[in-house]
């Protein structure tokens, strides 16, 4: 019989501070939207990112979807994003009436190829939202440049790079909007919700007007000047996430070094039967998720079995949005060889700020001790 562990795929860090500061908000009656809780972790948040405002929702998709509406994109207009990302990012495109139009991957980085964006562009086009991949940063000036030649906003999906680095900047930061999650299995959570940061004090203020139902400006109650939305975050969540902004950078450091560790220990598997997640010299990769690619993919899921008989839980890479029942009839005859080959060859190994070294140690172990075995 096996011995195993039970090591989930990501799971929350939460503790004492949380329940300190939740209970806290729970006694002053404070639970809605409305109280210091929100306000006080947008600011902490925006701060974090180097923007100057941030502004909540109730997920991160609500987040991206607010951030399009803001930007006046609907019917008629075309956003590009990468084809590899969750499918809420296409989604939330979706919900506006605009188009999805798909780019492939980079081989190296798994982000969209911003080389193949221009080529994508036509007269519909109204943004581009880069979508940094498992905590590494898009390649962003090029995308920029070609957002400003063309009169193009720039939504950053930066769901998962929470601390992550272009250049020496802040995802998040870089482009009109940057869209955070902050689901339980994030760098950091408040179990759901999600929030858009922004330098745009304009913008800003649309997107928190917009997200409580468009009420009449002036504070004229029942009066709804616009289409909006139910997409606010409550203030039990915001006292979560005020709890988990005070480890915000130990939980970024703990990712980092675990990557390193894991790195370290599978480094011996990297020249036949590995590929290690990627880290450009422009970029500070967060690890969101500890993502690696099995050169010969027949054996990517009997790897998936292997951990788990060993109670190691893991998660394949994204299904492309150009192979989901939903988007792929509209993409037929259309090629994504990068996109496809990543899908079909990647796995997320336990990824989560609390792992321990021994954990990372039995996993690692587990996986050079399949490959010697197969």
């Amino acid at each position: 019989m096996l011995q195993t562990k039970n090591i989930p795929v990501c799971a929350p860090v939460v503790g004492e501070r949380e329940v300190e500061l939740l209970t806290e908000c729970i006694r002053s009656s404070w639970i809605s939207s409305l109280g210091p809780f929100v306000g006080k972790f947008e600011d902490e948040f925006a701060h974090f990112c180097d923007t100057r405002y941030g502004v909540t929702t109730n997920s991160g998709t609500t987040a991206l979807h607010l951030a399009l509406v803001a930007l006046d994109i609907g019917k008629g207009d075309e956003v590009v994003l990468p084809t590899f990302t969750m499918i809420a990012s296409a989604n939330a495109v979706e919900y506006t009436g605009a188009k999805v139009i798909l780019v492939d991957a980079d081989p190296v980085t798994w982000n969209m190829d911003v080389s193949a964006i221009e080529a994508k562009i036509s007269t519909r086009t109204k943004a581009i939202m880069p979508v940094h991949i498992y905590g590494h940063p898009t390649d962003m000036n090029p995308l920029l440049d070609l957002a400003e030649k063309h009169g193009l906003s720039v939504v950053e999906d930066a769901a998962e790079a929470h601390g992550a680095k272009y250049k020496g900047k802040k995802v998040g930061s870089l482009g009109d909007v940057g869209s955070f999650s902050f689901y339980s299995n994030k760098i950091i959570t408040t179990g759901e919700g999600g929030m858009n940061v922004t330098d745009n004090q304009e913008l800003a203020e649309k997107m928190q007007w917009l997200r409580a139902h468009a009420f009449g400006r002036g504070g004229k109650h029942f009066w709804h000047e616009a289409l909006g939305f139910g997409y606010r975050m409550t203030s039990l969540q915001a006292a979560v996430g005020l709890a988990q902004m005070e480890r915000i950078d130990e939980m970024v450091r703990k990712r980092r070094e675990n990557a390193h560790l894991y790195n370290e220990l599978l480094e011996g598997l990297v020249d036949g039967h590995i590929t290690l997640p990627p880290e450009k010299d422009w970029a500070m990769n967060v690890y969101w998720m500890y993502s690696v690619l099995v050169r010969d993919r027949s054996k990517r899921n009997k790897l998936i079995e292997w951990l788990s008989e060993r109670g190691i839980e893991t998660r394949t890479f994204f299904y492309p949005i150009h192979r989901q029942p939903y988007y792929a009839p509209r993409y037929e005859g259309q090629h994504y060889v990068v996109a496809d080959d990543l899908s079909e060859r990647g796995i997320n190994l336990p990824s989560g700020s609390g792992l321990t070294e021994e954990e990372i140690d039995y996993v690692s172990n587990s996986v050079i001790e399949f490959f010697r075995k197969t």
